[in-house]
C-alpha cells in the first residue's frame, strides 16, 4: 500500500523508529563535579609556596591571617593533591590576580572582607580543585538539541571569546578578563572622549593617610568635620612630611651605591647623573644633632616661625633655631621659599654656648634642640614624575605596568587604580583620541577652553565671554571643546561683605545674565561640559572674609544662585536630541576650589585651582643673599638640585606663549621689550617649581592660607598631575612643562590694558599641551 504523504522516514514502521535518529549529547565524568577529600593544610606548610607568588610574581606580602585563610581554602577545595598536582599554586596565583583587580593594598590582609570576596569568588569556579572559567561546565547542550543548534552555538561561544582578548599578564581563566569590552565593536556615538570625562570635587575625593611604617596609602573612614580633634592638625603636616620624606630617598641623589665605580668611568658621566658615595645626600634627624656641635648635616624639615620671633626648621623629632643669614638659595632666583614649606637644608650645628648664648636654651624641652644650624644653602625637595610615583613603565607614559615599585594600586580619585584600571583605559584612549574622520562623522573633540577670572559684573568680562562662544559656534562641530572651565571670581567684590558687589540678590542677577549670554549659542551649550570653579569672593565664605583668602578648599556656589543656568542646559538638551539624535547632550557641573578632571581614568589627571599665590608668595619669601662667584663644585650642585629626578630634561616653556609675550611694550627705562618678556618668565618658571616641588597647593602657614585639616588631601599633588592649571590673576600668563607637568595660567579673561583683547588658554588632551 502506498506510504503515507506525512510518514517518518522510517527503518522499522512498526516501531516508528527514525531512520536519522537524533544524535543525543554523551555524558561524561567532566559533568559530574569530582569529589575532592578535604585536608587539613598547615599555614606554615603553604608558606614557601605562597611566598613565590604572591611576594616574588606578584609583589604582594601576606600576613599571617590571610595566610591561613588562604590555607583552609585550598585544604577544602583542592585536597591531598595540592602540592603533587600543582593545584595549590594555580589557586594563588588566581587569588592574587583577582585580589589586584579588585584594587587591593600591597598588603594581604585575612581580617578585612576584601579577602572573602576573593575567596568568595574563587569558590564559584572551582572544579576538580582547579580553577575554571564560569561557564565551561554548563555549556554543554540539552538532551533534546539539534546539531545545528549545538553548531550555532559553538560559533556565537568562539566569537565571544575572540573578544575577551586582552594583552596584559592579569587574564586567565576568565577571572581577570571580565567586564573587557572590544573597543573596536562599540558605537561611534559614543567614541567620544568626554563619555570618559569626570570631575571630581576636594570633597568627594577619597581621604587617604600615607603609613610610613607600611609605606602606603591607607583610606580614613572616619567622618570628615569642619571641627575636627586637634590632633588631625597634627597629622596633616606629618602626612605632609611623610610623603615628601619617602619621594627624596628615593631619590638618586640621596641612595648610596652599594657598589664602587672607578673614578677613570665617572669621569665620562654626565655631571648630574653623578652619585657617588661622596656626593650621596644622607638626611640627619633634628634630634640627632645633640652632641654633634661643630659638624655639617643635611636636614630635611619645616619652616616654621618660632615663638621668639625668629626662624625656625622642625621634622618629626623635633625643633631647632635657623640662621640663614650667610645662607643661598638653591638655585639660585629660581624657587621662593618661605614658612610653611618643606626644605632641604645644608649647614654646621652649634651647640648652646660653644658659638653663641642667647635665646633657645631650653635644651630640649619642648622638641626644640639647644643650639642653631647655620645654613650654607637651602633648596626644595626635588620633584618626581608622575611615572615614577604611579610605576609606569614605557616612554612618555604609555601605559605599561612595570615590575618596579611605586603607588600603582592606589586609588587616589575614586576613579581605579593606575594597575588594575590603567592598561584597559589607556588602550582605549589610544583607540578614541586617534579617530579623526569628520568626513564620516567620526571625530574626537579633545580640547579643554579654560577662561579665568570671568567677572559677571564686569560687562566688559561678559562681552568678552560672548565674543569666545561665538568664535566656537561659527566653526565647524569637531572645533568645539568638549568642555568648558570658567574660573572665578565671579563678581569683582567679595559678596555680602558690604562691597561693591552687593548682597546675595546681585549675585543672583550676575548668573541670570550668564544665563542670557549662553542661550545665545545653543550648539555650544549642546555639545561640551561647562565646570564652573568659583574663587575667594564667591559665597557663602566671602560674607566672613570681606576679600581676604578664605578656607580652602572652597565649596561650590550654592545652587541657588545657579538654577536658572541649570534650566538653561535641561531645556537645551531635549532639542539636541530631537536634531541630531544625540542624547549626551551638554551639563554644567558646579564644583569646588580646587577640583579636578579626570579622562579616561587614571590615565589623565587636570587640576584646576584658583589663588592669588604669586603675590602671596612675594610678601611671605625669605631673602638670601646673593652670591657674586661660585666655583665649580656649587654650580654641579645647584644645577643637579634644580633637574631633579630626571636632570636631562629641562623645564620647557609652550613656544607660542614665548612669543606672544615677546611683543610686549618697550618698559620705560629705556630697556628692550624682551626684557621685560624675560623677566615674566623667570616668575612663572620660579612658581611653576616652587609648587610642584612642595607637592601641594598651598605651602603656607594656616594663618596666611586657612586650610580644613580633614580635606587637605584634596590640596595635595602627589602623584603629580598630568596638567595644572593655576588661575592667579598676579602673575604673567603661560604654559609651562616642569617633570612631564604641564602647568598653564590663562590669567584674566579681559587683559588689562589692551582694549578689545580676550585671554584664555586651550589645553589639548590628545598632546598633553
Amino acid at each position: 500500500m502506498p506510504a503515507h504523504a506525512d510518514a517518518i522516514p522510517s527503518s522499522s514502521p512498526a516501531f516508528a523508529t527514525p531512520a536519522y535518529p537524533l544524535r543525543l549529547q554523551k555524558s561524561t565524568t567532566n559533568s559530574v563535579k569530582p569529589t575532592i577529600l578535604p585536608v587539613l593544610l598547615p599555614a606554615a606548610t603553604l608558606r614557601p609556596l605562597a611566598f613565590r607568588t604572591f611576594t616574588k610574581k606578584h609583589n604582594l606580602t601576606l600576613n599571617s591571617a590571610a595566610l591561613q585563610a588562604l590555607a583552609i581554602f585550598i585544604g577544602k577545595h583542592c585536597g591531598s593533591g595540592w602540592r603533587e598536582e600543582g593545584l595549590a599554586e594555580n589557586v594563588l596565583d588566581e587569588a592574587a590576580k583577582l585580589w589586584k583587580r579588585n584594587g587591593g593594598s600591597l598588603i594581604v590582609e585575612g581580617e578585612g572582607k576584601e579577602i572573602r570576596e576573593v575567596l568568595r569568588s574563587l569558590e564559584s569556579c572551582m572544579h576538580g580543585g582547579r580553577v575554571h572559567q564560569q561557564g565551561n561546565s554548563s555549556r554543554h547542550a540539552s538532551v533534546s538539541s539539534l546539531e545545528s543548534a549545538r553548531d550555532e552555538t559553538s560559533d556565537r561561544s568562539i566569537t565571544r571569546s575572540n573578544k575577551l582578548v586582552r594583552d596584559d599578564s592579569q587574564a586567565s581563566l576568565g577571572l581577570s578578563g571580565l567586564d573587557v569590552e572590544d573597543i573596536e565593536a562599540q558605537d561611534t556615538r559614543i567614541q567620544e572622549p568626554r563619555h570618559f570625562l569626570k570631575v571630581v570635587g576636594a570633597f568627594e575625593q577619597p581621604r587617604l593617610t600615607y603609613d610610613a611604617h607600611k609605606k602606603h596609602f591607607d583610606r580614613t573612614t572616619t567622618a570628615p568635620s569642619l571641627l575636627p580633634d586637634p590632633v588631625h592638625k597634627t597629622q596633616f603636616f606629618r602626612n605632609r612630611y611623610s610623603l615628601i620624606h619617602q619621594r627624596l630617598l628615593r631619590n638618586e641623589s640621596f641612595q648610596t651605591p652599594t657598589i664602587t665605580v672607578s673614578r677613570e668611568r665617572l669621569l665620562h658621566q654626565s655631571s648630574s647623573t653623578v652619585a657617588t658615595t661622596q656626593q650621596a645626600y644622607k638626611l640627619t634627624p633634628i634630634a640627632n644633632l645633640l652632641g654633634r656641635s661643630g659638624s655639617s648635616h643635611v636636614l630635611l624639615g619645616l619652616l616654621t616661625i618660632a615663638p621668639t620671633g625668629s626662624l625656625a626648621i622642625s621634622d618629626l623629632t623635633g625643633s631647632i633655631a635657623l640662621d640663614v643669614q650667610h645662607a643661598r638659595a638653591i638655585p639660585e632666583d629660581g624657587a621662593w621659599f618661605t614658612p610653611g614649606m618643606i626644605v632641604i637644608v645644608d649647614g654646621v650645628y652649634e651647640e648652646e654656648g660653644s658659638a653663641f648664648s642667647g635665646l633657645g636654651g631650653g635644651g630640649g624641652v619642648g622638641g626644640t634642640i639647644g643650639g642653631k644650624f647655620f645654613a650654607h644653602s637651602v633648596g626644595g625637595p626635588p620633584c618626581e614624575r608622575r611615572e615614577v610615583t604611579m610605576g609606569i613603565g614605557g616612554t612618555n607614559g604609555s601605559g605599561d605596568s612595570s615590575a618596579g615599585g611605586g603607588f600603582g594600586w592606589v586609588d587616589f580619585l575614586g576613579v581605579g587604580s593606575e594597575r588594575a584600571a590603567g592598561p584597559r583605559m589607556r588602550k582605549m584612549e589610544k583607540a578614541i583620541l586617534q579617530l579623526q574622520n569628520p568626513g564620516r562623522g567620526a571625530f574626537a573633540r579633545t580640547k579643554t577652553a579654560i577662561l579665568g577670572e570671568v567677572n559677571l559684573d564686569i560687562p566688559r568680562s561678559v562681552e568678552a565671554l560672548k565674543r569666545v562662544l561665538g568664535l566656537y559656534a561659527a566653526g565647524p562641530e569637531e572645533d568645539i571643546p568638549m568642555s568648558f572651565v570658567l574660573v572665578g571670581n565671579f563678581v569683582q567684590n567679595a559678596v555680602m561683605a558690604e562691597g561693591g558687589s552687593g548682597g546675595s540678590i546681585e549675585y543672583k542677577e550676575c548668573f541670570n545674565i550668564l544665563s542670557a549670554a549662553l542661550s545665545d549659542y545653543p550648539t555650544v551649550l549642546e555639545a561640551a561640559t561647562f565646570v564652573f570653579v568659583p574663587g575667594d569672593n564667591d559665597p557663602w565664605a566671602s560674607a566672613f572674609s570681606a576679600g581676604a583668602a578664605t578656607v580652602l578648599p572652597k565649596s561650590r556656589v550654592p545652587e541657588l544662585f545657579t538654577s536658572r543656568v541649570k534650566r538653561l542646559f535641561s531645556a537645551a538638551n531635549p532639542e539636541a536630541e530631537k536634531s541630531s539624535g544625540s542624547k549626551f547632550g551638554g551639563e554644567a557641573v558646579w564644583t569646588s576650589n580646587p577640583t579636578r578632571l579626570t579622562l579616561f581614568g587614571p590615565a589623565q589627571e587636570l587640576v584646576i585651582f584658583r589663588d592669588d599665590m604669586s603675590g602671596r608668595l612675594r610678601r611671605s619669601a625669605i631673602a638670601f643673599q646673593k652670591s657674586e662667584s661660585k666655583d665649580s663644585f656649587e654650580q654641579i650642585e645647584a644645577d643637579k638640585t634644580e633637574a631633579s629626578c630626571h636632570p636631562d630634561e629641562e623645564m620647557e616653556v609652550d613656544r607660542a606663549v614665548e612669543h606672544a609675550e615677546s611683543h610686549l611694550p618697550a618698559a620705560t627705562d629705556g630697556q628692550p621689550a624682551n626684557s621685560a618678556a624675560a623677566n615674566e618668565l623667570q616668575i612663572a618658571r620660579k612658581l611653576v617649581k616652587t609648587i610642584l616641588d612642595q607637592g601641594h597647593l598651598s605651602p603656607f602657614p594656616l594663618n596666611t592660607r586657612p586650610v580644613l585639616w580633614d580635606h587637605a588631601d584634596a590640596l595635595r599633588l602627589y602623584p603629580l598631575p598630568s596638567a595644572l592649571v593655576l588661575v592667579d590673576p598676579e602673575a604673567p600668563p603661560f604654559a609651562i612643562t616642569y617633570e612631564g607637568c604641564h602647568v598653564m595660567n590663562p590669567g584674566k579673561l579681559v587683559a588689562e590694558g589692551r582694549k578689545g583683547v580676550a585671554r584664555w588658554i586651550e589645553y589639548d588632551t590628545r598632546s598633553k599641551r
